[in-house]
């Protein structure tokens, strides 16, 4: 070693030796001060054993000549790893202390004998080479089969009715209020399956072909009255007759729309299989009932309205008219009547002493956002009622329950008791079917037992589900509300399912809500208080 006495460095088989003669008056000499020297002469990247190197300094302060290894010659190493899926190799590099380095190609070379052929990132195997500490990286990566796409509708028409919404996550239907009728002509093409497609193939880093997954086909149901699908071209749906589109879910079906200039004794009562559209008014006693929606330009006045769809009222509903719609209703103002919507129910300006029952929604005042108003009578629905204004000094209670679903839980009730029977039948069956395949099948029987079995357990399966989806509904009536967005006034009984307030005092605008059994009310400032009349 130069530059300290009686010590040489010996390169042998790849190591480096450290020889020492005890020599007088010698300097002692340091750790810090032997590596230096180790790198004057030029052994500073070589793979140090420290342990060693210790113990030589330490014995050089000494009078015994000895001879050691201190550090040896190590070329660059390298390790791969697979992922199972065989999408993803690694590698980590070791870098050369005083040896061999590697460059890609033995890399890419040490890949391939490895059976990794496909996806090699070389930029990213020549930066971990060069890297001084080494490291590991991503030295190849598969490319993953992308799925086909399941075929979709696509609607061709604007239709502003849809039989089946669907419920936000707050529990809310956003339901559209009738306008003008949009009408589609005989062979109109309504709707267009765009088709599922194949997808795209991938490979993984053994360069073994990956096939994708795929889309999902799609037909129209086969009973959609007013439409059918082309003779040419089964992805697409025509309408068979003039008349209004109606999206029902995967289609849409057309309605045929009948014209009646007012409904009275003239007229006689109305009964039609479509949409029923009256320029003017429905008068005292009169009867319209329509499959599908009904409009009324005037004003419904003690007659009788029943709509499988939605109803449009362009006046007002009074004098103890009965109105019910399966969808929505909507009118210019409600007096002294009964209204009934399986979803919602929206009213211009003001309600007066009637009773109003929604699916889903009541909202007062669309028109009217400050002097619209909900008085006397009661109006129940199962996520909301807003209304610029609620109850009055000079009226009587306006009662008002939301949180609540009739419709809804009886048809809970109903699935419950399908199931624990179907769950009895399918029970029976499966021990028919196991009875039968023991004993042996004297009748020849078993084949319609097992079809039968399976028709019960996809019965049963179809009844869970609509079960999971009743819950996941019923479950939102916690999210109920009445919104006021002007104030409270007069006697109001407010009830949030069986939680009832009656509320004798003045509110400002804001909103009522429930939470664990406590009825709140939340301000413009957006701090709830418990109401307790």
């Amino acid at each position: 070693m130069s530059g300290y006495p009686g010590v040489d460095l010996i390169e042998a088989d790849g190591q480096l030796q450290l020889s020492h003669q005890p020599m007088p008056d010698r300097p002692p000499l340091t750790l810090e001060g032997a590596k230096a020297l180790l790198a004057q002469a030029g052994y500073a990247d070589w793979f140090l054993f420290d342990d060693a190197l210790k113990e030589a300094v330490g014995r050089c302060g000494g009078h015994e000549p000895f001879r050691m290894a201190i550090a040896e010659r190590r070329d660059a190493q390298f390790e791969l790893e697979s992922a199972q899926d065989a999408m993803t190799a690694w590698v980590t590099v070791t870098p050369a202390r005083g040896g061999k380095a590697l460059d890609a190609n033995d890399l890419v070379l040490a890949l391939a004998q490895a059976g990794v052929l496909f996806g090699i990132d070389e930029a990213a195997l020549m930066k971990v080479c060069t890297a001084p500490e080494g490291g590991r990286a991503v030295a190849a990566q598969g490319k993953p089969a992308r799925n086909g796409e399941d075929a979709h509708f696509e609607m061709l028409v604007d239709v502003t009715r849809d039989r089946r919404p669907k419920v936000g996550e707050d529990g809310l239907i956003d339901f559209r209020e009738l306008g003008d009728i949009p009408v589609v002509d005989a062979g109109q093409v309504l709707m267009r399956i765009i088709p599922e497609t194949v997808g795209f193939l991938g490979r993984n880093i053994r360069a073994e072909v990956l096939e994708p997954m795929k889309g999902r086909p799609e037909a129209f149901p086969d009973d959609l009255p007013g439409a059918k699908v082309d003779d040419q071209d089964p992805k697409l749906l025509r309408a068979v007759f003039k008349g209004q589109p109606v999206r029902v879910g995967n289609g849409v079906m057309v309605e045929q729309v009948v014209y009646f200039k007012g409904a009275s004794m003239a007229s006689g009562n109305i009964s039609f299989d479509g949409t029923v559209h009256i320029e003017g008014d429905v008068l005292t006693g009169m009867k319209v009932r329509a499959s599908g929606d009904i409009i009324v330009t005037g004003t419904v006045d003690g007659g009788h309205l029943d709509a499988g769809g939605s109803i449009r009222v362009g006046g007002g509903i009074i004098a103890h008219a009965v109105v019910h719609a399966g969808d929505s209703v909507s009118s210019r103002f409600v007096e002294n009547s009964l209204v009934e919507a399986g979803i919602g129910i929206a009213v211009d300006s003001m309600v007066l002493q009637s009773q109003l029952q929604a699916g889903n929604q009541i909202v007062v005042g669309t028109q009217s956002p400050q002097r619209g108003r909900l008085v006397g009578g009661s109006a129940r629905a199962m996520m909301l009622i807003r209304t610029p204004l609620l109850g009055d000094p000079s009226s009587t209670v306006t009662q008002v329950l939301v949180g609540v679903n009739p419709v809804l839980e009886a048809e809970y009730q109903e699935v419950l008791g399908l199931i624990t029977k179907q769950n009895q039948e399918e029970e029976n069956l499966g021990k028919l079917v196991q009875h039968l395949a023991k004993q042996g099948d004297k009748t020849g029987v078993l084949e319609r037992v097992r079809t039968t079995w399976s028709q019960a357990l996809q019965a049963l399966g179809a009844l869970l589900v609509r079960k999971d989806e009743l819950e996941k509904q019923m479950a939102l009536f916690d999210k109920a509300r009445v919104e006021v967005g002007v104030g409270v006034s007069g006697a109001v009984d407010l009830a949030f399912g069986k939680t009832q307030r009656r509320l004798r005092h003045v509110y400002d605008i804001g909103a009522f809500s429930v939470d664990q059994g406590q009825v709140l009310f939340t301000g413009p400032d957006g701090d709830p208080a418990v109401v307790d009349g």
